[in-house]
């Protein structure tokens, strides 16, 4: 299911993101008909609005068009949802021009969690403008691809000074051999998992580097779709995919009621 502006999307009106790929977006979790986080959701859309296109985004009719999305043809109570911000209109030579941003919301079905554990292969990345959840993921994608040829599932990030930062599309934590939560403070997304995480169990912010990251006990990744997935590997690394403190924090996560999409 593809609408923009609340409508069924032309293929003439994609041409944009195909050609520039200049927007910004992020992607909801609704289970029975609610989402977890759901004001965070909404305030980053605002927000990177304000970022890449410097206009105002009305959420109110952001939150109409998911909510018709996810109750239209062949939809239910459960789906995954990502509303995309762009102007089909940029110009790639003149991007500074006045913007009109368009709402793309699309929908597929929601997959069972928890799903297994991932095995992650650090390497060298910085996303361009990392507190933006923008389009441009040639980059975290390439990574992900090179991870994977590999042998691993997918790809962690560091930056040049030797600090774990984010994997492609995830927020990592970590767990100390104490039970401490540790969240790596670098230039990451501000993930809506990990902040709806932060706020219901207690945990430290602190630089983790790479030398530092294998003798954590456990380490997950976080999204809106996949809430909190355990890694079982860090490089050649094992972890414990089966830690209590993850298992804890995926059912804090999952006890969340969410809002009323």
């Amino acid at each position: 299911m593809m609408e923009l502006n609340g409508r069924p999307v032309e293929r003439e009106a994609l041409r944009a993101m195909a050609l520039t790929n200049y927007g910004h977006f992020t992607t909801l979790r609704v289970d029975d008909g609610r989402v977890r986080g759901l004001g965070l959701h909404l305030a980053r859309l605002a927000r990177d609005c304000r970022a890449v296109f410097g206009a105002e985004l009305d959420t109110d009719r952001v939150r109409a068009y998911a909510r018709r999305a996810v109750a239209g043809p062949g939809g239910g109570s459960r789906a995954v949802v990502r509303v995309s911000v762009f102007d089909p209109d940029l110009d790639i030579g003149r991007p500074a021009a006045p913007a009109t941003p368009h709402v793309l919301v699309t929908r597929r079905p929601v997959g069972a969690l928890p799903l297994p554990p991932l095995r992650v292969k650090t390497v060298p990345y910085v996303r361009d403008l990392p507190a933006v959840k923008h389009l441009g993921l040639f980059g975290a994608l390439h990574a992900r691809r090179a991870a994977q040829l590999d042998g691993y599932d997918d790809a962690l990030f560091h930056g040049p000074d030797g600090h774990v930062s984010e994997g492609g599309t995830w927020n990592v934590g970590f767990v100390r051999a104490d039970g401490t939560v540790v969240w790596p403070r670098a230039d990451v997304l501000p993930g809506v998992t990990m902040a709806l995480l932060q706020q219901a169990h207690a945990h430290t912010t602190e630089p983790v580097t790479l030398a530092e990251a294998p003798g954590m006990r456990a380490a997950f990744a976080t999204n809106a779709n996949v809430g909190v997935r355990a890694i079982a590997a860090l490089d050649d690394t094992a972890l414990d995919p089966g830690h209590p403190v993850t298992a804890a924090l995926r059912a804090r996560y999952l006890a969340l009621p969410g809002d009323e999409l």
